[in-house]
């Protein structure tokens, strides 16, 4: 059943306010940041290949629920590769660009893609599947971007630590594989909404579950918690895992 004008001019009259003040504030910071930070190279290819990772990583999701049995995403039109369809304008746009430009790398997400947990043939079993699908796809592009890096890169790529001077295919290859690694490390933290939640909640007890659940609905505060007031604890992550990932590939 499709959605009335009307309602559409009621959930714009309701939300509309908010979603435009919201989006003007953060462009007018990202404005001002950008008037006084000369943005470079890096950072927009930083930023380019940030945005399909996220998609992919969420396309994922949806594809291995239908696999499994589960076809929420897929009757939402949301398995297509039509970036249109998975960008949300907070994370998948703004948040990127601010971070990037405050800090020089980022992170962000896409629309989550619809599943129905209760859908699959074995919920609690291929709900980790569905869960870990999305870093297991970053991991294996990270692996795959940084594998290819090595075959294109020459020799006095690789001994210069300024990648600014690089090759503009060697800075995609490379930046590709960073981002990669950032966003599958991230997601496999264990608290929810992060998918490393998933093999959390499968290896509890279900007379622990419960708990769990409710705690699992103020669990965001966790996250933010650790992004904003506690950097340093992810940076640290970050640097060990891209050192990690540098030594198989590079």
């Amino acid at each position: 059943m499709g959605v009335s004008e009307g309602d559409r001019r009621a959930a714009f009259h309701r939300y509309g306010p908010w979603l435009l003040g919201g989006g003007a504030v953060l462009a007018g910071i990202a404005y001002e940041i950008g008037r006084k930070h000369v943005v470079n190279r890096e950072e927009v290819v930083f930023f380019l290949v940030l945005v399909p990772t996220i998609m992919l990583h969420e396309i994922s999701h949806g594809v291995v629920a239908y696999w499994c049995g589960d076809d929420t995403a897929k009757q939402a039109h949301r398995l297509s590769l039509n970036p249109l369809r998975h960008v949300d304008p907070i994370g998948t746009v703004l948040l990127p660009i601010l971070l990037i430009l405050t800090t020089g790398s980022a992170f962000g997400w896409a629309k989550p893609v619809p599943v129905n947990i209760g859908r699959l043939r074995h919920p609690r079993n291929q709900a980790v599947l569905v869960g870990l699908v999305g870093p297991v796809v970053n991991i294996v592009i990270a692996l795959a971007a940084g594998f290819a890096f090595r075959l294109v890169a020459s020799p006095s790529v690789l001994g210069d630590p300024f990648i600014s001077q690089w090759p503009l295919l060697d800075v995609v290859l490379f930046l590709l594989g960073e981002v990669n690694v950032i966003i599958a490390v991230f997601n496999l933290i264990p608290i929810p909404p992060l998918d490393g939640s998933a093999l959390l909640e499968r290896v509890l007890p279900k007379s622990l579950l419960p708990g769990y659940y409710r705690l699992r609905s103020v669990s965001m505060i966790l996250v933010l918690f650790l992004v904003f007031w506690a950097p340093g604890v992810l940076n640290t992550i970050f640097n060990h895992a891209l050192q990690y990932w540098g030594n198989i590939v590079l």
